[in-house]
């Protein structure tokens, strides 16, 4: 999943970047308002994290205008400002979550989840696909009791495909949502890591979940 994260004070923004990238997010960072609103306005995140004083462009204008260009992305905003007021106005303005500094990076992590299932429609941790299951809290993937061991990027695709099974999902689709903007990555790198993943997917004696649709993308579940 991609997400975005604008926090100016360098010391947690180091952090929390290095947190969310070992934990398989596709991360973006930056560290004012301006470079920001230019990320966002750019690209389609599963989950902002924005910090709400900001120099160049304050947190609340940047959701302000995400919303008005009909920006839906969830957004969770850092803030040191705890009041009832302060959090009000967040989320009038279209915030979907708050996090008061100081905070633990394990609430974060839980609430960017949170995030995320909310934006695809899941309300639970557990996707289960035919005889698949994924634990999307713990990242445990399960095909029938085999536990399947998946590196960080191809857990990152399949939990792509995962909360989108049963749709074809394209290619450019897949590496918007798990590459960061300026990744380096090749051309064929989704294509290579379908393949990795297919091959971890598949159990003796039991069809295919994971299918190629040619000249559309990939299906994640029974081909129909």
């Amino acid at each position: 999943m991609r997400v975005l994260l604008v926090e100016d004070y360098e010391p947690l923004r180091k952090s929390l970047e290095q947190g969310l990238s070992e934990a398989g997010y596709a991360l973006d960072v930056a560290a004012d308002g301006e470079e920001g609103l230019w990320y966002a306005l750019g690209n389609d995140y599963d989950v902002i994290v924005l910090d709400l004083m900001l120099p160049g462009v304050d947190g609340l204008s940047i959701l302000r205008k995400l919303r008005a260009r009909k920006k839906d992305a969830p957004v969770l905003i850092l803030t040191a400002r705890d009041t009832i007021h302060d959090r009000v106005t967040g989320l009038d303005c279209g915030a979907d979550d708050y996090l008061v500094k100081p905070f633990a990076f394990e609430e974060l992590l839980a609430r960017v989840r949170a995030l995320v299932r909310r934006n695809y429609n899941k309300k639970s941790s557990q996707i289960v696909v035919e005889d698949l299951r994924i634990d999307l809290n713990t990242q445990q993937v399960y095909r029938g009791d085999r536990l399947i061991q998946l590196t960080a990027r191809e857990y990152g695709l399949l939990e792509y495909l995962a909360v989108r099974a049963g749709e074809i999902v394209s290619r450019t689709d897949i590496w918007e949502h798990l590459y960061e903007f300026n990744s380096s990555a090749a051309s064929n790198v989704v294509d290579v890591y379908v393949g990795y993943l297919r091959k971890k997917l598949q159990s003796e004696g039991k069809p295919s979940l994971l299918h190629n649709v040619r000249g559309r993308g990939y299906l994640l579940g029974a081909r129909p």
